[in-house]
């Protein structure tokens, strides 16, 4: 389970992209499946092989997003 999903914005068996408050979330497995979307809490359940998970704080489009190491070093 994965909360704080804004947007859903691709999945296919081998990724899930998520965009989230903090950023943009890929989830890359194996057999993953989005089991439930709960749009008005921002949730996304997930089912299948997970091998990594790699976060982007710059956000989706062109919108930027400040993370912490930015802020501290920027």
């Amino acid at each position: 389970m994965i909360s704080g999903v804004k947007e859903v914005i691709s999945f296919d068996p081998n990724e899930i992209i998520l965009d989230t408050e903090q950023g943009v979330l890929a989830i890359q497995g194996e057999d993953l499946h989005v089991t439930r979307l709960t749009v008005e809490k921002g949730e996304v359940e997930l089912d299948g092989i997970v091998n990594s998970f790699m976060y982007s704080d710059t956000g989706f489009g062109n919108e930027k997003k400040t993370g912490i190491i930015r802020r501290l070093f920027g």
